[in-house]
């Protein structure tokens, strides 16, 4: 398993942008799909973003389309997920999750994996 920390939660006003930060080793391997979850209060958790690193391919939950974008630095290690126009209903803690080898897949507009390796999650709120 790989150990993942997210970083960059907060509160946010409507309509502002806010970047979420996952680290861990291995998330420049091959063939790692990693992803950004999120669970609202009273909610189950749902994948909202995910990338493969096999060829690049990103797939986002229609919740987020056009609105968050995830992507990587191999450099440091680091998935980032850049959240803009965000709505109160982005409110929710955020998890970064991790699996290989294996790929995302898009499933009944949210995104999916068997990921066998989670963050602690960091909190989300937007809120006026």
């Amino acid at each position: 398993q790989l150990r993942l920390m997210e970083s960059g939660g907060g509160l946010v006003q409507p309509g502002g942008s806010l970047r979420l930060a996952c680290t861990g080793s291995g998330l420049t391997s091959d063939y790692v799909a990693i992803a950004w979850y999120r669970q609202a209060p009273g909610k189950d958790r749902k994948g909202i973003a995910c990338v493969s690193t096999s060829d690049g391919n990103t797939l986002y939950a229609d919740a987020v389309q056009g609105r968050f974008t995830i992507s990587r630095d191999n450099a440091k290690n680091t998935v980032y997920l850049q959240m803009n126009s965000m709505k109160p209903e982005d409110t929710a803690l955020y998890y970064c999750a991790a699996a290989s080898p294996t790929r995302c897949i898009y499933y009944n507009t949210y995104v999916w994996a068997d990921f066998a390796s989670w963050g602690q999650g960091t909190q989300v709120t937007v809120s006026s």
